[in-house]
């Protein structure tokens, strides 16, 4: 093993500066050290396939029942918009499955053609996504 004593008589030299030639930056210098990325885009696939997604939870009969029941409490008191909690289900854009949110806002309307639940900050959620509602002071 190399010691300090191995370098005695260089240690204390000037630094060589070329006359001929300009010193390289510092960016410059840092780049030739910088990751070499010889699979580009293997990182994002590998990110991509361990990202996790779960399925969309299936409702029981006395589930679906519930909802509907507060869907319709919820129609009949649109005009007041009502203070509602949402759990729902977020399909995944690219792979099977997705994730489940929860959202709480006021109700503007309800669009059955479009089978959304419209929320006064303008945000819209699908009827069919939707996992359970609680109604807030109703």
């Amino acid at each position: 093993m190399k010691t300090i004593r191995d370098y005695e008589d260089i240690i204390d030299l000037p630094h060589h500066v070329s006359r001929t030639r300009q010193p390289m930056s510092r960016i410059n210098r840092a780049a030739q050290f910088a990751p070499f990325a010889a699979l580009t885009g293997f990182e994002d696939c590998t990110d991509e396939a361990a990202r996790l997604t779960s399925s969309k939870p299936e409702l029981t009969e006395t589930m679906q029942n519930e909802l509907n029941d507060k869907m319709r409490i919820l129609n009949e008191r649109i005009a007041e918009n009502p203070c509602i909690t949402v759990t729902y289900f977020i399909p995944d854009a690219l792979k099977e499955g997705g994730s489940i949110a929860v959202y709480s806002g006021s109700v503007r309307r309800i669009d059955e053609i479009s089978r959304r639940i419209i929320f006064t900050d303008r945000t819209e959620l699908e009827l069919d996504n939707i996992l359970s509602i609680e109604l807030g002071g109703i």
